[in-house]
């Protein structure tokens, strides 16, 4: 039997002013977990669509198993026992969970009516043996992000596939679900599927994969045994310099409140209870105050309830004194609130407009943009684009004009943090999992850039999932758990240890606002 699952030889792989994929070479073994590092950009999901049908190469071949194959498409790729997870998930919002996973391998008899009770009985005993419980029955728009990332990996399990695709898997997984996928990918490992699992996170890498192949602006740089080499090795062959593991920041006296939030509550959309409960807090000016907490404990709909994205049951929200309770949206940018969205593509951007419209989102209506007859100063929007594509290193390939939709996961999400933090008439930036889906060298650039706001005496509320940035980025954490606030921390005076017990509710303190 062939050594490799899988061989990618010689694959080019070109888009309108951009070389995605250089002449990469990249092999699987049998059983391994084959980490693929590098920067936003850098060519790594791309070549991953090529295996999985999306994308034909212009150059190169495929083998599995020893044997040249032709993918043509998905279908063709699912045939050979290949399956991905996405980066941003394929799944229909008003479906169920179940209808999901089985979506395109419906249990059918002769006659064409669908078998869900063998479905269902296969996904629930998957879901036990690999610790990924969903509710199948809820609707996709109903659950949340990491629920979504369970229900992708289980359609991928349920077409008994052998090759598995992980695209940027942990990225929006708290760190208990993280070491539990970490330990799903093992034991799959063991039962003898493969696995190419792309990663930014150097210690997940580290952690679970066998190999790595390193990929910088398309092309390839070298495959290492990740038992042979250490996190500041893989960093620098990633981005081709040494980086800074640790945020630098001066104390700083906080000022006046520039956000109040009192007596915060937020009804579910699927059941009675509350799920955001009279929360109450303040963000001063120079203060980054980072909300903490397992994923699914009301932290989306408090910043939805904050930001105007869902009504709010009661309470007050109160921006330099001016009760925003019942603004929208726009209402609520004018009046001074900058947004870093968690979900990128339904509220960071527009996917079928170009990055430069993506850019004036909140601004295209202003005389600079905007002419007194109404229409668009397309010199000056297309200037100002180019400006912040420049100083936050937003790759595309068009600049200004590239499809917001054409663009890597990354590289839309450092967009949308430019667009946000380069708007100097808000006192506020609401950061949601800024670096979410970002490699290393822009999560010290977006850190800086967050310390850099708080300094110019802005508030910051962070909500992040990453332990690592909660413990280095904030002046103050505030722990939620079961939609209320139950522990206030200086990470100074903390341990990761003791606030996974506040987010565990294993502990809890009373916070007074």
């Amino acid at each position: 039997m062939a050594e490799y699952a899988i061989e990618m030889l010689g694959i080019t792989k070109v888009f309108p002013g951009i070389i995605a994929n250089d002449d990469i070479t990249l092999t699987l073994k049998r059983g391994e977990i084959h980490a693929l590092l590098g920067e936003n950009g850098a060519g790594k999901s791309t070549l991953m669509s090529v295996l999985f049908g999306l994308y034909q190469p212009e150059k190169g071949i495929i083998k599995k198993d020893g044997v040249e194959v032709k993918i043509n498409d998905p279908n063709d790729a699912n045939n050979l026992g290949i399956g991905m997870v996405h980066q941003h998930f394929k799944l229909v919002e008003c479906f169920s969970v179940l209808d999901n996973i089985i979506m395109g391998a419906e249990p059918a008899d002769k006659l064409g009516f669908l078998h869900k009770a063998e479905a269902r009985k296969k996904i629930t005993e998957l879901s036990e043996k690999y610790g990924l419980h969903v509710d199948l029955d809820a609707k996709i728009e109903d659950i949340t992000v990491g629920m979504q990332q369970r229900t992708e990996i289980l359609k991928m399990l349920y077409r008994d596939n052998e090759i598995l695709i992980f695209d940027e898997p942990t990225a929006v997984l708290t760190p208990q679900e993280i070491e539990e996928l970490m330990i799903i990918m093992k034991n799959l490992a063991s039962e003898g599927k493969s696995i190419l699992f792309i990663s930014h996170k150097l210690n997940e890498i580290m952690e679970v994969s066998n190999r790595c192949t390193i990929l910088r602006k398309g092309k390839y740089i070298g495959t290492v045994n990740t038992d042979e080499t250490t996190v500041e090795k893989l960093s620098a062959m990633m981005v081709g310099r040494d980086v800074n593991f640790h945020v630098e920041k001066d104390n700083k006296e906080a000022g006046e409140p520039i956000l109040e939030v009192e007596g915060l509550s937020v009804a579910s959309k699927t059941s009675k209870k509350m799920v955001v409960n009279n929360v109450s807090f303040k963000v001063r000016a120079g203060e980054i105050v980072c909300i903490a907490g397992i994923d699914g404990n009301g932290q989306t709909e408090l910043v939805y309830g904050i930001t105007g994205l869902e009504p709010i049951k009661s309470g007050t929200i109160k921006l330099n004194g001016e009760d925003i309770s019942k603004y929208p949206v726009r209402k609520r940018s004018i009046a001074g609130m900058a947004h870093i969205p968690e979900d990128r593509h339904k509220h960071g951007l527009v996917l079928d407009y170009p990055l430069d419209y993506n850019m004036v989102l909140q601004n295209y209506y202003k005389p600079e943009f905007t002419n007194k007859a109404g229409f668009l100063k397309k010199k000056n929007i297309r200037a100002y684009s180019e400006k912040l594509i420049e100083e936050f290193d937003v790759r595309s390939g068009q600049g200004p004009s590239t499809i917001a939709r054409s663009m890597s996961g990354g590289n839309q999400q450092k967009a949308i943090a430019a667009r946000e933090m380069n708007r100097d008439e808000a006192d506020l930036l609401v950061a949601v999992q800024p670096t979410r889906g970002l490699d290393i060298g822009a999560i010290e650039f977006i850190h800086k850039k967050l310390i850099a706001e708080r300094d110019e005496g802005k508030a910051v509320l962070l909500v992040s999932l990453e332990l690592d940035e909660v413990m280095d980025v904030p002046d103050r954490i505030l722990v939620m758990y079961e939609g209320e606030i139950v522990g206030e921390f200086d990470p100074k005076n903390v341990t990761q240890e003791e606030l996974g017990l506040y987010m565990s509710g294993a502990k809890r303190d009373e916070v007074k606002s």
